[in-house]
């Protein structure tokens, strides 16, 4: 099954057409690479209720499958990305940030900066990448295959118990 997917830059220059983003495609090109279909993409300013807005969106009208947004992860006052998107999931998934993190500490001590969350709204799939390019490549990358599993879990019918069936 393809699975439908949105791309959400979250960038003040970005949505001020101040600077090029370069991350929200790169981010678009992995998900097509991988079997999904991008829908829809979307640049927004790092203010909490426009994210939030778009996020419940994408999620409750849109009803796409999953979500990446790009941006407004780290630490200046403006990054706020990773609480508009908890205030909207009803169930966190924080294995997939860690591993994340996990990754990007193979590359560089500062990997464990990154504030991004996860979570699931309804039958949505949100998932926060960094603002950088690089970063936003290394980090799907190496969470890209497990969450494409973790699509097919989401629209499974739960009759089976999938948690103790690991696939390879």
């Amino acid at each position: 099954m393809k699975y439908s997917a949105a791309v959400i830059t979250i960038s003040d220059k970005g949505s001020r057409g101040e600077r090029v983003d370069t991350s929200g495609p790169a981010v678009k090109s992995i998900l097509e690479d991988a079997g999904f279909e991008v829908v829809y993409t979307s640049i927004l300013p790092d203010e909490k209720d426009q994210i939030e807005a778009e996020l419940i969106r994408c999620a409750d009208e849109k009803k796409i499958a999953l979500v990446m947004t790009t941006g407004g992860t780290g630490f200046s006052q403006r990054d706020i990305t990773p609480e508009a998107t908890l205030a909207v999931v009803e169930r966190e998934t924080r294995g997939i940030p860690e591993a994340m993190r996990w990754a990007s500490l193979q590359i560089t001590p500062r990997g464990c900066l990154s504030r991004s969350a996860a979570g699931i709204r309804g039958k949505t799939l949100i998932v926060n990448l960094p603002g950088s390019e690089k970063a936003a490549r290394e980090n799907l990358l190496s969470v890209i295959e497990a969450i494409s599993h973790g699509m097919d879990m989401l629209f499974s019918d739960g009759s089976t118990d999938h948690e103790h069936h690991h696939h390879s």
